[in-house]
């Protein structure tokens, strides 16, 4: 099987090589790389350009945000295996494509593979801060605000057909509105891998400090409103004891 990993991007020269990269030296081959660029200033484009194959997307425009360009990117992905890697993050090892596609093929019946993902400061990828356990993807756990790292999802493509892309009125919790939609629907079958599958830098949209976080849940109950999925500001603010320990699991 092939799987499409789209990557999308803004003025990201600083990292986009590294990401690029980490794509690049997986051991399983059959990857197509679909960037969405939107219209970066700097000189993330003649960085990218040369990681592009012929079977690969390059696409370069204005878009709506990062939902917006990521949705461009899955109409122009040819796998049966959908992923998402940020430019500013990478894969833990070489091999995390392989093995991830192996499951998928131990497991015909499997529509998505999931694992954790470990935080490091920016400049300093072997500096780990904060290593996220995904949890559980479940009803209970969406109502109590938790879901798995987004980029260290795996989603069959058939997926998307089916359920629809990502609400671009969302900001920053499109991919939690996405999985209530999935989840409600109870049919697909997931895989919790525990290993860490992403090295993601701290200083994301979703990890930028008080400000972004308070987003996040705003967007996060509407999302669970939106698909009457019971929660309330408690159950979803009660999460984070849980994540400072993060912290110290080093």
């Amino acid at each position: 099987m092939q799987i499409s990993i789209i990557v999308a991007t803004y003025n990201r020269a600083t990292t986009i090589a590294r990401c690029l990269s980490s794509i690049r030296q997986q051991s399983y081959k059959n990857i197509q790389i679909v960037v969405i660029d939107g219209n970066s200033s700097d000189q993330t484009l003649p960085i990218v350009k040369p990681f592009i194959g012929k079977n690969d997307v390059l696409i370069c425009e204005d878009d709506e945000g990062i939902y917006d360009a990521i949705n461009k990117g899955i109409a122009q992905a040819s796998g049966q295996i959908i992923a998402f890697l940020h430019s500013d993050d990478m894969y833990a090892d070489n091999e995390v494509i392989e093995k991830i596609m192996q499951k998928f093929n131990e497991n015909k019946d499997i529509d998505i593979v999931y694992g954790d993902v470990e935080h490091f400061l920016p400049k300093s990828p072997s500096k780990i801060v904060r290593r996220y356990k995904s949890s559980q993807l479940s009803l209970r756990n969406l109502s109590w605000g938790k879901m798995p790292a987004h980029p260290a999802i795996f989603i069959h493509k058939s997926v998307y057909d089916e359920i629809g892309l990502f609400k671009i009125e969302y900001k920053i919790a499109a991919d939690y509105e996405f999985l209530c939609r999935l989840v409600k629907k109870e049919k697909y079958k997931s895989i919790y891998w525990a290993k860490t599958l992403v090295l993601m830098q701290i200083g994301g949209a979703s990890t930028s400090g008080f400000l972004a976080s308070l987003k996040l849940n705003v967007e996060v109950l509407k999302a669970l409103k939106q698909n009457n999925i019971y929660s309330n500001p408690f159950m979803v603010l009660s999460k984070y004891p849980s994540k400072i320990l993060e912290f110290f699991r080093k």
